[in-house]
């Protein structure tokens, strides 16, 4: 069986090939906001179907050649599964939704927020629904994250919306996956084909009404619709399968990656606002992620230790 196919297990150690399997899609998706800023002049929702058509041939193409599409072909035809990835799907739908918005109308900060705050939001979850006892290095984190939410509040004078939302939606769509008892590849392909035909509803009714932006405007959106598979399922795949051969630890770490990066792109590239609470909101987050990370560094090393104990290994 393929390791690289198989439902998500705990690494005991890291290894270069997954280093640069998670590296190169955290860069990938580091860039993803120029992208999405050429396709701002078409709605959100034409982008995500093209994004959820043009990613099957790619998802399909990957289970051909890993042999795994008998596991596809199960999931399909167990009803637990198909809820299961009807969750999952609408999940990430949505949070693709909010993100092609963010970033086409100028919020791509809020954005890079969004993306800070879910590893916060992910261990809160993970105690609250799971019982996961919390170090108090971490709840010190996730109250730092929650106070620079608040500030953010106050000063707007409005909810930070779209920092909430992508946090929400992507960090309930993880929590869900670690469910879905299929692997990743499998598991992707599974949304994309749940999606598939209110995708092809919807580009099928723009193109009757000659609204479309798939052939019927210039060649560079068709083109730019056609990249949208490419830019959606190839870091999604090279992460999923990068993420199994690295300790939870160093994921935790080089997940900060795409939002330092949607950052910069954002004060650097785009010129948005980077007001005063702002400035008193993004290094709180930011001390909260060290703070976070530090304990889990701690957290795994204690791990380690106990494992090669001599008592430990004298009771395995």
């Amino acid at each position: 069986m393929s390791t690289a196919d198989t439902p998500a297990a705990p690494q005991d150690g890291d290894s270069l090939r997954g280093f640069f399997f998670a590296l190169a899609a955290y860069l990938m998706w580091g860039f993803l906001p120029l992208f999405m800023k050429a396709v701002a002049h078409i709605s959100p929702v034409e982008v995500i179907a093209h994004r959820v058509i043009w990613s099957l041939p790619i998802a399909l193409a990957v289970l051909l050649i890993l042999g795994r599409t008998a596991d596809l072909r199960v999931a399909l035809t167990t009803p637990r599964m198909l809820v299961m990835g009807a969750a999952t799907a609408a999940l990430i739908s949505v949070n693709w939704g909010i993100y092609v918005w963010a970033i086409g109308s100028g919020h791509a900060l809020d954005a890079a927020l969004g993306y800070y705050i879910n590893p916060l939001f992910s261990v809160l979850l993970g105690a609250v629904l799971l019982g996961e006892r919390l170090a108090r290095a971490q709840w010190v984190a996730i109250g730092l994250a929650a106070l620079a939410v608040v500030i953010l509040t106050v000063e707007a004078g409005r909810v930070p919306v779209v920092a909430l939302g992508l946090t929400l939606t992507w960090g309930a769509y993880a929590y869900l996956k670690k469910s879905l008892p299929i692997g990743p590849n499998q598991g992707f392909t599974l949304e994309v084909l749940i999606l598939l035909l209110p995708a092809l509803v919807y580009v099928g009714w723009l193109l009757a009404r000659e609204e479309s932006h798939f052939l019927q405007t210039t060649p560079q959106d068709t083109v730019l619709m056609l990249a949208c598979g490419l830019i959606t399922a190839v870091p999604l795949m090279v992460y999923a399968n990068g993420a199994k051969l690295l300790k939870l630890s160093t994921i935790a770490i080089m997940q900060y990656i795409a939002p330092t990066m949607i950052f910069l792109t954002a004060v650097f590239v785009f010129d948005e606002p980077f007001g005063r609470a702002r400035m008193i909101a993004f290094p709180m987050i930011w001390a909260a992620l060290a703070i976070y990370t530090w304990s889990m560094v701690q957290q795994s090393r204690a791990a380690s230790r106990s494992a090669s104990s001599p008592v430990s290994r004298s009771a395995g």
